[in-house]
Protein backbone atom coordinates (compact mmCIF):
# COMPACT_ATOMS: atom_id res chain seq x y z
CA UNK A 1 0.00 0.00 0.00
CA UNK A 2 1.67 3.13 -1.22
CA UNK A 3 0.83 6.85 1.18
CA UNK A 4 0.68 10.09 -0.26
CA UNK A 5 2.77 12.52 1.58
CA UNK A 6 -0.05 13.93 3.41
CA UNK A 7 -0.37 10.32 4.90
CA UNK A 8 2.39 9.28 6.04
CA UNK A 9 2.69 12.71 7.75
CA UNK A 10 -0.27 12.07 9.03
CA UNK A 11 1.09 8.27 10.29
CA UNK A 12 3.86 10.05 11.71
CA UNK A 13 2.18 12.55 13.69
CA UNK A 14 0.09 9.77 15.00
CA UNK A 15 2.75 7.58 16.42
CA UNK A 16 3.98 10.15 17.82
CA UNK A 17 0.90 11.37 19.86
CA UNK A 18 0.49 7.31 20.86
CA UNK A 19 4.20 7.43 21.48
CA UNK A 20 4.10 10.40 24.51
CA UNK A 21 0.44 9.67 25.33
CA UNK A 22 1.77 6.73 26.58
CA UNK A 23 4.78 8.19 28.66
CA UNK A 24 7.40 7.12 26.35
CA UNK A 25 9.87 9.12 24.55
CA UNK A 26 13.28 7.93 22.61
CA UNK A 27 15.23 11.13 24.41
CA UNK A 28 16.16 8.93 27.27
CA UNK A 29 19.73 8.15 25.77
CA UNK A 30 20.46 11.56 24.08
CA UNK A 31 19.69 13.00 27.80
CA UNK A 32 21.85 10.63 29.79
CA UNK A 33 24.75 11.17 26.99
CA UNK A 34 24.49 15.18 27.38
CA UNK A 35 24.32 15.04 31.37
CA UNK A 36 27.49 12.91 31.12
CA UNK A 37 29.15 15.23 29.18
CA UNK A 38 28.08 18.45 31.81
CA UNK A 39 29.12 16.24 35.01
CA UNK A 40 32.45 15.57 32.79
CA UNK A 41 32.31 19.76 32.37
CA UNK A 42 31.91 20.03 36.02
CA UNK A 43 34.49 17.80 37.36
CA UNK A 44 37.29 19.45 35.01
CA UNK A 45 36.45 22.55 36.04
CA UNK A 46 36.53 22.01 39.77
CA UNK A 47 39.66 20.19 39.41
CA UNK A 48 41.50 23.22 37.90
CA UNK A 49 40.66 25.08 40.72
CA UNK A 50 41.41 22.78 43.29
CA UNK A 51 38.36 20.88 44.12
CA UNK A 52 36.84 17.71 44.15
CA UNK A 53 32.91 16.94 44.36
CA UNK A 54 30.66 15.01 46.03
CA UNK A 55 28.80 13.32 43.28
CA UNK A 56 25.59 14.93 44.20
CA UNK A 57 27.65 18.37 43.59
CA UNK A 58 28.52 16.96 40.53
CA UNK A 59 24.56 16.65 39.22
CA UNK A 60 23.95 19.80 40.53
CA UNK A 61 26.30 21.69 38.24
CA UNK A 62 25.86 19.60 35.46
CA UNK A 63 22.16 20.79 35.77
CA UNK A 64 22.91 24.27 36.00
CA UNK A 65 25.88 23.96 33.07
CA UNK A 66 22.77 22.77 31.07
CA UNK A 67 20.41 25.16 31.83
CA UNK A 68 23.18 27.81 31.16
CA UNK A 69 23.28 26.29 27.98
CA UNK A 70 20.17 26.14 26.93
CA UNK A 71 19.32 29.51 27.88
CA UNK A 72 22.79 30.85 25.21
CA UNK A 73 20.98 28.82 22.63
CA UNK A 74 17.48 30.37 23.84
CA UNK A 75 19.10 33.82 23.33
CA UNK A 76 20.79 33.16 20.24
CA UNK A 77 17.93 32.08 18.34
CA UNK A 78 15.77 35.05 19.88
CA UNK A 79 18.53 37.58 18.34
CA UNK A 80 18.66 35.42 15.19
CA UNK A 81 14.71 36.11 15.37
CA UNK A 82 14.84 39.85 15.69
CA UNK A 83 17.53 40.20 13.07
CA UNK A 84 15.34 38.42 10.72
CA UNK A 85 12.06 40.20 11.53
CA UNK A 86 14.09 43.59 10.96
CA UNK A 87 13.48 44.97 7.26
CA UNK A 88 16.86 45.40 5.59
Amino acid sequence: MSLSPSERSLRARLAAFAMHGAGRTNTGPATIAQLGRYERQAIEEAAARGETLAPEEIGKRARFLLKANMSRLSLAASRARARKATPS
